[in-house]
């Protein structure tokens, strides 16, 4: 008779668990790369190059959001 809390039942639970997860997570990421270029596209940033617009948006997140928003905004 197993036990009820069989920590190795447990232990495999958890694993598919956490595979589902990743699972979602990756379908999420796609759903959101999709939204996001859907808005760059209505930016008129599609123009841009790859690369560009990766270093772009790495420095913007190094610097922060409301940082760089403070800086291309117009005095």
């Amino acid at each position: 008779m197993p036990r009820k809390n069989n920590p190795v039942d447990a232990l495999k639970k958890l694993r598919e668990q956490r595979d589902e997860l990743a699972a979602r997570e990756a379908k999420l990421r796609d759903e959101a790369a999709i939204v996001l270029g859907h808005i760059l596209i209505e930016c008129g940033a599609e123009t841009i190059e790859p690369g560009q617009l990766r270093q772009i948006v790495r420095a913007s997140m190094a610097l922060g959001i409301e940082e760089t928003l403070k800086r291309l905004t117009p005095a």
